[in-house]
């Protein structure tokens, strides 16, 4: 790999994806603390000081292709549509198959996120961003909305994703692209922004109790069990 990242033919996203391949799989191997920012530059074939241009830290290498694929589904966002609640449930999918190409990467970071607390904070820190965008674009192109129906369809439309996208990491033959676009055809009826779409009063409630102080993924896992369990 060449020390220089502005070296022609050699494309950034591309040598960011090398880097975090590396750093992943060392983590992997010799566990996140004890692998070192040296460690990592060696491995992926570039200096120190080239590290440092594209990651500031070791926690944000192993993050590095999220923030890829969240200025891709940003990039998606802004092509005209003509639905976009189906725009968002797209974006959820174009994700989903990237993470999905990329599997043993995701088994890998998946992995090394478990045994580090810290590293799972910053996790589910990146799957509220992905909410966050969701929420930003359909207030702006549907302003008329209810604030609340928009927040509640991005929060719905994120836990479906991130509840098969684990399944899928863990080896679950079900939790497929195919399952993740019918989770999400079901929500978009229950929210009544479906084509043919019942109406609000027709809508099927989703109920899922738990007792205070349970984490908030076990929650939105539950969500997304529920209406993914509605159209199966």
């Amino acid at each position: 790999m060449p020390e220089r990242l502005d070296t022609p033919g050699i494309d950034a996203a591309d040598f960011r994806v090398h880097v975090v391949t590396q750093a992943i799989r060392l983590f992997a191997e010799n566990g996140y603390e004890a692998t070192t920012v040296e460690q990592i530059a060696t491995a992926a074939g570039v200096s120190r000081r080239t590290f440092f241009r594209q990651f500031r830290s070791k926690e944000d290498v192993i993050f590095a292709d999220h923030e890829s694929l969240l200025q891709q589904a940003g990039d998606y966002l802004t092509s005209e549509s003509d639905d976009p609640w189906a725009a968002v449930c797209s974006t959820a999918c174009l994700v989903f198959d990237r993470f999905q190409e990329n599997r043993e990467l995701s088994e890998r970071r998946y992995r090394v996120v478990q045994r580090v607390p810290a590293l799972r904070d910053r996790e589910i820190v990146t799957g509220v961003r992905y909410e966050r965008l969701f929420v930003d674009y359909l207030r702006n192109v549907v302003p008329t909305e209810p604030v609340l129906k928009v927040i509640g369809f991005a929060a719905a439309v994120t836990a479906c994703h991130n509840h098969l996208l684990r399944n899928m990491i863990k080896g679950d033959p079900a939790a497929t692209a195919d399952a993740l676009e019918r989770a999400l055809l079901d929500v978009r009826r229950t929210f009544g922004v479906a084509a043919g779409a019942p109406s609000r009063e027709q809508n099927a409630v989703v109920v899922v109790s738990y007792p205070p102080g349970t984490p908030v993924d076990k929650i939105t896992d539950g969500i997304a069990t529920q209406l993914s369990q509605r159209h199966p």
